[in-house]
């Protein structure tokens, strides 16, 4: 290793604002947190559980008529009406070959 270019590892101290104190290494020597593994509401297990499904309900009653995107479009896309001009086309290709046929007297 270069000498003088590497930062000073020494011992530190890690404080939490609960008074809980954590030896380890670092290159400061003294850190101060706010919360730790001590104190947080995780760890500790004593974490409020949420109500999520009453929070959606309340959500959903609130904004029931005023979902965007709710209501489906009523024109018609190009692919459809595409098909549906080459549907009609058959039909009436169709009755005018029935219509041919019964003029014969076949």
């Amino acid at each position: 290793m270069k000498k003088d270019i590497h930062p000073n590892y020494q011992p530190c101290t890690i404080d939490c604002t609960c008074g809980n104190s954590i030896k380890t290494r670092s290159v400061l020597p003294r850190i101060q947190v706010d919360i730790c593994s001590a104190c947080h509401p995780f760890f500790t297990g004593k974490q409020k559980l949420m109500d999520t499904a009453g929070r959606i309900d309340r959500f959903k009653k609130k904004f029931q008529d005023k979902i965007v995107g709710a209501k489906k479009s009523t024109r018609a896309t190009p692919a459809s009406a595409l098909k549906a001009r080459v549907a009609d086309m058959k039909k009436s290709n169709f009755q005018a070959l029935k219509d041919k046929i019964k003029a014969e007297g076949k």
